[in-house]
Formats: structure tokens, sequence, C-alpha cells
């Protein structure tokens, strides 16, 4: 059975648009080529014409040498008419964004549909070489949703409708919500690791796609021979999820300089490894200012890269960082089509609100617990916040039923972890 992605109607219906270039791009083994294959099948189906090249295939790499190569090949196959042509994997190209902009500059009667893995060429000069003609979608691994919805056959899917259109079958069938929460947090979202029948399959997957992102991406990029280091720093991060990071720290413990350490956290970032949230504050001599926070984009990956894949949620104490860790992921996607900022609270007394959403109007707290709440208890940090900002809207996340109470003049609504995006509707619309 084929995985729908939520993201697809909003490439399909880019492509109504004006612009000439639809961007996808994401880490590697997300899914991509599978999305644009669907997206070209339903196209011709529309009895419009397409083609696809990637870049990686030796037969077609020839091609991408010089803008006459490509155009003539793309004119033999589609004419000289309207047509859609895919490009995948275009950060092989060197100087990708200069490439496609040469394209754009020749006035095509085409749409470009164009994927990348984690390319820092696409993701950074594309936007310098293509101002105001593309659109960039990012696509990750499977989210809860997505991941239900291929669980469940898609019988209780609600296209649009996000994660809280499974409230109703959650509110019903609680073993089925814990068994589900339990496998994504074990393995994630990585197609290929969902669609293995059994846990060794999965490792293998996994196996596969770390290394070869260690062995093709990274060394490559980096222009490293030895990763071990590399590895390293992987596998202290996710040891420190939802912790502070200390770039001295990490020198000190790797032995590496800093200046390398902080190359690599960018790498990891802009190859779609792991998220970079930085702290919200008003006050520089009370509040944490600098020290960032890193989750990973997959929660499987992060396993992995730890050795507690497919074991992880076994073990009490990981439970609540990869809990919140999913969370994040979770309101990071929700918020992805606004203008709104993500971030986290810390004071020098060591009060902290996990996630802080800064809509540039109001900032609203939310606060993740990994336990089944009975009563609207908060915790003095999560208070200190409210005193100190006084906020309209609070949220506590947690696995059980919804409830709210007044504090202050602030509602806290304790809230059931897939009924989250009831959080960011009023901001994405």
């Amino acid at each position: 059975m084929l995985i729908k992605r939520s993201l697809y109607p909003h490439i399909k219906a880019h492509l109504a648009t004006p612009d000439v270039f639809t961007l996808i791009i994401g880490p590697r083994q997300a899914g991509k080529t599978t999305l644009m294959e669907v997206l070209r099948e339903d196209i011709e189906a529309e009895g419009k014409k397409t083609m696809s090249l990637n870049i990686d295939i030796t037969a077609h790499k020839p091609l991408f040498e010089t803008h006459e190569k490509l155009v003539q090949a793309i004119r033999l196959e589609i004419g000289e008419r309207e047509g859609y042509v895919f490009l995948d994997e275009i950060q092989r190209k060197e100087d990708a964004g200069l490439f496609l902009k040469g394209l754009y500059d020749m006035k095509l009667p085409y749409k470009f549909i164009v994927s990348g893995s984690g390319s820092l060429e696409l993701k950074e000069k594309i936007h310098e070489s293509l101002p105001g003609r593309k659109r960039l979608f990012q696509l990750c691994t499977l989210s809860f949703e997505e991941f239900v919805n291929f669980k469940t056959a898609y019988r209780y899917s609600k296209p649009g409708k996000g994660l809280s259109a499974l409230a109703p079958l959650f509110d019903v069938h609680k073993e089925m919500l814990k068994e589900f929460l339990d496998e994504y947090l074990n393995f994630g979202g990585y197609p290929r690791v969902i669609l293995a029948e059994t846990t060794d399959k999965k490792r293998i997957e996994i196996d596969d796609i770390y290394k070869s992102y260690l062995e093709r991406d990274i060394e490559q990029l980096l222009n490293i021979q030895k990763s071990d280091r590399f590895t390293k720093l992987v596998r202290m991060l996710s040891a420190q999820t939802g912790n502070l990071v200390n770039v001295t720290e990490l020198s000190n413990s790797l032995s590496i300089v800093q200046e390398t350490i902080n190359h690599y956290l960018w790498y990891l970032e802009k190859t779609f490894i792991v998220h970079k949230v930085t702290p919200y504050f008003r006050n520089t001599r009370s509040e944490i200012t600098k020290s960032p926070i890193y989750y990973f984009v997959d929660v499987g990956l992060k396993n992995y890269s730890i050795n507690q894949f497919g074991t992880a949620t076994l073990i009490i104490p990981p439970q609540g960082l990869l809990f919140e860790n999913f969370i994040y992921n979770c309101l990071h996607e929700y918020l992805q089509f606004s203008s709104a900022t993500l971030h986290f609270w810390r004071t020098q007394e060591k009060a902290e609100v996990d996630f802080v959403i800064d809509t540039g109007l109001q900032v609203i707290p939310v606060e993740v617990k990994y336990m089944t709440l009975k009563s609207p208890e908060t915790t003095r940090s999560f208070q200190s916040f409210l005193a100190k900002y006084t906020p309209k809207e609070a949220y506590i996340i947690h696995l059980g039923e919804y409830f709210q109470k007044m504090y202050g003049e602030t509602t806290v609504h304790f809230l059931p972890f897939y009924n989250l995006q009831a959080i960011t509707k009023d901001i994405v619309k």
C-alpha cells in the first residue's frame, strides 16, 4: 500500500501558480522521489506531458552538463509547448542554484519540479539565485498523523484536518493509541523503516540510511575521510536531547576545536538531521540567551545513534525526552506555513518551559508531560513564566484527557497530545 503524504496537495496546488520552480527538499530517504513519481503519474493522467530526470542515474548525468543539453533533451521528449520537468537529486549538480537560474532566464514554457536531499546549495543558494521565482517545500520523514493513517489503511483519514481528525479514534481505542505511539517513538518515520515488517528488518533499513548519510553526504560535504568524531557528536547530541548544548563542553569532550564543532552542528542542521532551537528571552540578565537545544528530525534515527533503536521506550528515562522531541516535531510541522517562531525558555535560576511559540503579537508557552494527568497541576517553572509574561493562553500537553484551569489572567489548557493542532489553528490560517 502506498504511503500518502500530507504535503502532496500543497505541492500539487502550487503547480497552478505562475512560479516556474517547485522545490522539494528534505532528509535522504524521506520519500521525495516517491512523492514526485506519484505527482508525475497524476499529471500524466490529466493528459499533460512530463519528463523525469535523476542526476544520480548514469544515463541522465551528461544531460546536466550544460543548459543546452538539458533543454534539447526536454524538447525532444515534451516538445516546444507546456510540460512538467522533474529533476531529482539536484544537489549532485555543482552550483545547482545558478544552474536553475540559467533555466529560468531562458524563459522556457515548462514547470520544473526539483528535489534535493539536504543540499546546502539547494537550501541556501537558491534563495539568492531565484528570488520570487519558486516555492520551497520541506518533506521530512512521516509525521505521526501520516504514520497512523497508513497503519489504519486510511479508514479514518480526513485530508487537511491534521492529527486532530483522529481524536475520535483515539478517544475510543486507547490501547491502539498507546501501541501506535510506542511504535513511532521507537522506530521513527522513515518510510523504508515503517514498511519493514520486523524489528530486525527495520534495524537493517535504519542502519543503511544512517551509514549512507555519513558515507555519502557528510564525507563528501565535509571532505573528511574518517567520520568517527562526527558520529560521536551525533551521539552526544542524542544523549543531550532537550538539554542546553555548550559548544565548549562538546569541544573538550571530543578534542575538536570549537570552530569545527560549530561547523559540524551547522551541517547537521542543514542536512536535516537535527533542528536547532534558540531560547526565548526579554531579560538578558536573568534568562538564558545563547545556548541552544537540539532535537532530531526523526526520533528513530536519534534512537539508532545511541543503540536504543527498537528498545528506547522500554527504558523509563528516555521516554519523556523522546516524547518531548516528538512534540517539537509536531509543532514544527504545524507552524511551517506561518511566520511564528518556536523557542524554549530557561532562566539562570533553572526555571524552564519546554516550548514558547512567538507569533509576534503574543507568546504561547507549551509544557510537555509524558504522563496522564488527572488534575490541573502545573510546575513552579511554568507558573513563573505565566507570572512574568501573562499570556492569554497556555498549554500543558499530556497523555490524558482535556481540561482547563485559570491561573491569574491565563487560561491553561491541559491538552491530549493528539489534539496538539488546537494550539496552532488560530496561528496558521
